[in-house]
């Protein structure tokens, strides 16, 4: 990406070696980039260079302000002076993120040595237009905004990372389609902030953020599940986010769990959204007699012990858990994360889902998955976005590179190969 895969332009002569070392020092800024402040010992054990080439690559990279000099890392007592690591230089960039969800915006900026400068949210109507959420969005990144050392600086921006509901049109299209147009909030970014805007599903990208700071680190193969207003999904499989045809990867909440019920927003009936969102469990709650008009007031009639909203979320558990067994037998996750307000609510509709997997999926594998409430919170997407920016994760490795905008003249966007 543009302002985002290079950050260092050396004048060189052109020619076979030159593109080696152009090659060699993509490789370490890639490292640090993908793992943060590393120690040349680290990053020769990496990178596979010689001592004598990644010393080299270094003292450029140093000299050209490309890569600094980190905090030094502690060393264990008697082995001598702490390890020096280095970092990508905080000054040559930063990223955004921002997660457009349904009823509410949240808004991250990390640095390219990954330091946090900051983070905010701010919940709005649903029917708010694109105009008067990016409006929002360019306020809250003003509040991130500032004089001291770890202030965000727009001068500094190097692309935003964003999160939206709804499928993401993919690469996929049949030769015969027309490339997908940019999203609006994609055009509406990009007029105010000026730097290549990337998008993708929020709820997939909160499944990416989970699997690389959260619940879920490390995990090669994981499913995640957002329990929110809607409810949606997101997989890593193989160690790559999955992304799927015309982007419709994760939308396991228009899994159908009660033939002939409820119609769903997305034109069918009996979908888990019809079950298991926020208004299906409070209206369903309301109904048998339940008082409760939001999440936190449900989370008070569970804690104080009341039968309805324990029998209540029993059954919506065990629907959950179903629907999750099966996505298990047929994609075979090491590790399940449950996010979203309602998750929330704790054993009470946990511990029916964790029923509902030991009863249904197959016994070879039902010992081998683990279920973890997912812990980023409101930031999972807002991150997730960051981590599209920054390409910083092997999970990222095979992740599609979505609409082709390198040559649109509004967006002039590119994408780190």
């Amino acid at each position: 990406m543009r302002g985002v895969g290079r950050l260092c332009v050396m004048s060189q002569p052109p020619g076979p070696l030159s593109q080696l070392r152009r090659g060699h020092e993509e490789l370490v800024l890639g490292l640090l980039r993908k793992h943060g402040p590393l120690s040349r010992g680290e990053l020769g054990k990496r990178c596979g260079l010689s001592r004598t080439t990644l010393y080299d690559i270094l003292a450029d990279l140093v000299a050209a302000g490309a890569v600094v000099t980190a905090t030094q890392q502690e060393a264990p007592r008697g082995r001598g002076r702490p390890a020096e690591t280095l970092t990508l230089n905080p000054d040559a960039g930063q990223a955004i993120g921002i997660d457009f969800t349904r009823r509410g915006l949240h808004v991250a900026a990390v640095n390219l040595a990954h330091e946090i400068v900051g983070s905010a949210s701010e919940p709005h109507a649903a029917d708010l237009p694109w105009e008067g959420r990016v409006e929002l969005a360019e306020r809250l990144i003003g509040s991130l905004t500032g004089t001291g050392s770890g202030a965000l600086r727009l001068g500094a921006l190097s692309a935003i990372g964003v999160g939206v509901v709804g499928p993401v049109e993919g690469p996929e299209q049949p030769e015969d389609d027309e490339d997908p147009p940019p999203h609006p909030v994609q055009l509406l970014l990009h007029e105010r902030f000026g730097v290549p805007v990337l998008l993708d599903n929020n709820t997939r990208l909160a499944a990416l953020g989970e699997a690389i700071w959260g619940a879920a680190a490390g995990g090669q193969d994981v499913l995640y599940l957002r329990l929110s207003h809607g409810v949606g999904g997101g997989l890593v499989v193989g160690g790559s986010l999955h992304r799927g045809a015309y982007g419709l990867s994760g939308e396991f909440g228009h899994i159908t769990v009660e033939p002939g019920g409820a119609r769903c927003g997305c034109g069918g009936t009996g979908c888990l959204e019809t079950v298991a969102s926020i208004r299906a469990v409070l209206d369903a709650y309301r109904a048998a007699g339940g008082r409760a008009d939001d999440v936190p007031e449900l989370i008070k009639a569970v804690q104080s012990g009341d039968e309805t909203a324990l029998w209540l979320l029993d059954g919506v558990g065990a629907r959950i858990g179903e629907v999750l067994a099966a996505l298990c037998n047929a994609i075979g996750p090491s590790v399940i994360v449950i996010g979203g307000e309602l998750a929330a609510t704790g054993a009470p509709l946990l511990d029916p889902v964790e029923r509902a997997l030991a009863e249904h999926v197959m016994p070879v594998s039902r010992h081998r998955v683990r279920l973890r409430r997912a812990t980023l919170g409101e930031a999972a997407g807002a991150l997730g976005g960051i981590a599209l920016v920054l390409h910083e994760s092997p999970l990222l490795a095979r992740y599609p590179a979505g609409p082709d905008l390198a040559e649109d003249p509004i967006l002039n966007q590119t994408r780190t190969p």
